[in-house]
């Protein structure tokens, strides 16, 4: 095995060396592919890396935990459906001027998802009462 330094070469047997001139270092990878060059290497472990990124993004922001479906258009629609859900909730806080953050306002509506209250009440909290026609419409079992 040889390495040099400065420019792109190809290191005999089973790896790769690249020269980085913007950070001045030797990037050495070890590879089974000897048909593709060192920057063509270089550049799929880049974008690897920013594949890597998106995922701990996910995982962090758009709290998905595992995904539903294995074929490659159920992970891409759940990865949509989080996405545009993460986009409004955005939305709905700038337009609502919230100094919360997104995760607690995440935190707040899937606590208050089924209850008949406007979103501005949920995520200000200013007591404002709702206008319910009927307000008791529900029965009470234990009224005796």
């Amino acid at each position: 095995m040889y390495i040099t330094h400065g420019t792109n070469t190809r290191i005999n047997g089973d790896g790769s060396t690249y020269f980085d001139a913007e950070h001045q270092r030797t990037l050495i990878f070890l590879i089974n592919n000897f048909v593709l060059d060192a920057f063509t290497i270089t550049e799929l472990y880049r974008s690897r890396w920013q594949i890597e990124l998106f995922f701990k993004w996910i995982k962090q922001h758009l709290r998905i935990k595992l995904f539903y479906g294995t074929s490659p258009n159920a992970v891409r629609t759940q990865i949509w459906i989080a996405v545009t859900m993460y986009v409004l909730v955005a939305i709905a806080k700038k337009e609502l001027r919230l100094d919360l953050s997104l995760y607690t306002i995440l935190q707040i509506l899937s606590i208050t998802l089924f209850e008949k209250i406007s979103i501005y009440q949920v995520l200000t909290d200013t007591g404002v009462q709702s206008q319910c026609p009927h307000p008791n419409n529900q029965l009470n079992l234990f009224n005796f």
